[in-house]
């Protein structure tokens, strides 16, 4: 038990100091499920000990959400508390910083009519519109950390003991996101410099189109025009340097809105508004999804595409090699921000405007003009595995081989 708070409490440290570098007088903004309030206490205490004048706490429970979304007239699923956004957004306007702890239960509304899924999932995203720009433009700096609960635990180890699952996932994440290092921080330096390499050497090159290759896929994606690719760390507004996502091993762009063909086959369960997407393929024609099928949840898969216009184009092409820890490790998480970094992986919906040399002060139409697409949704889905190839295409249409069996090449 002594072992386990004190990694817990590097794990806050880290959260806090490197990931989301909270600075003196900022307010920070903990949205979190109501379950982890001890992890919360212990990050709002690390939060004032950086230097932090607030911490507001965003409270919520996605049983009490699910119960909603089951029984409440289907009216109601069309509405939001606007008090609840337009509060986020305020205090995003103000230079707040946002860490969200992400624990999803992918069985949660497995039997739920996945209509009323979809109304209530865009009717939040269209009201929280404005906020998420914030997230996604990088104008303020977040994050995102992910906490163990029984739910959770019980779909990465189902043949273990409630107490057994949560305290080898906890392991997991500790290794993982290299908390149990001896300097974490140092760690994480050095990490990031790894994946800066990988994001400089892919800058310098300049790619007009990777080509995916690898069974149940054979797939174009062209980059936008003016594509910049990301690695770890990112820089909000008012230059504070952070690291979104806790643990990362990704390096992405933006492709082209209209670019990508082909047809690309899902490698990990997708989970996803607390229903399971698995053994899907999708089809494209110039960007567009015109086919999509899936071994578990097609309807649910059907009501995301359809979300809106921009729901069946890419935001996000994402490299990670094969050999990453995550991968290594041999567990599938049914959590998007752990099996994301265990395997190249695309976006559907929204683009990030970073990824764009100058997006972040760009009009919507010049985004647009620039491969930008735009969308209520942005949901990344696993491609990658040990038998993926990759290749760089460039202006000239020359080819490098970029990954060979899974990893860089």
């Amino acid at each position: 038990m002594e072992t386990f708070e004190h990694y817990l409490d590097k794990y806050a440290e880290l959260a806090i100091r490197v990931g989301l570098n909270v600075q003196k007088d900022q307010t920070v903004v903990i949205m979190t499920p109501v379950t982890c309030a001890d992890f919360v206490r212990k990050l709002t205490k690390k939060a004032y000990d950086a230097g932090a004048k607030d911490v507001v706490i965003d409270w919520d429970d996605d049983e009490v959400k699910a119960l909603r979304i089951k029984h409440a007239p289907e009216s109601t699923l069309r509405e939001y508390p606007m008090w609840r956004a337009s509060g986020l957004e305020e205090m995003a306007k103000e230079g707040a910083a946002f860490l969200q702890i992400y624990a999803p239960n992918s069985d949660l509304l497995k039997d739920v009519d996945p209509e009323r899924i979809a109304i209530a999932s865009k009717t939040t995203a269209t009201v929280r519109e404005g906020f998420l720009k914030y997230l996604r433009s990088n104008q303020v700096n977040w994050l995102m950390v992910s906490f163990p609960t029984a739910e959770w635990s019980a779909k990465v180890f189902p043949d273990l003991s409630e107490a057994e699952r949560i305290k080898k996932l906890w392991e997991q994440i500790f290794k993982l996101t290299r908390v149990d290092k001896e300097d974490p921080v140092a760690a994480w330096k050095q990490h990031i410099e790894t994946l800066t390499e990988k994001q400089n050497l892919l800058n310098n090159k300049k790619y007009k189109q990777l080509h995916f290759k690898a069974p149940g896929t054979d797939l174009y994606i062209e980059l936008a025009p003016k594509h910049q690719w990301v690695a770890a760390g990112s820089e909000s507004e008012r230059g504070i340097f952070f690291v979104p996502n806790i643990p990362t091993e990704e390096v992405f762009t933006m492709p082209a809105r209209n670019g990508t063909n082909g047809i690309v086959r899902s490698t990990l369960p997708l989970s996803y508004q607390g229903s399971l997407i698995d053994g899907f393929s999708l089809k494209f024609e110039n960007g567009r999804v015109v086919e999509a099928t899936a071994e578990v949840g097609q309807e649910v898969l059907n009501k995301m595409l359809d979300m809106d216009e921009g729901a069946r184009y890419l935001g996000e092409v994402a490299l990670v090699p094969h050999d990453s820890p995550i991968s290594q490790s041999g567990l599938i998480y049914y959590n998007t921000l752990f099996d994301e970094n265990a395997s190249c992986h695309v976006a559907l919906g929204n683009s990030y405007p970073f990824t764009i040399e100058g997006g972040t002060t760009m009009s919507p139409e010049e985004l647009t003009q620039n491969g930008y697409n735009k969308s209520l949704i942005h949901v990344d889905f696993m491609i990658g595995a040990a038998d993926m190839e990759i290749d760089g295409i460039l202006a000239d249409g020359s080819r490098e081989a970029l990954f060979r069996k899974g990893n860089w090449a």
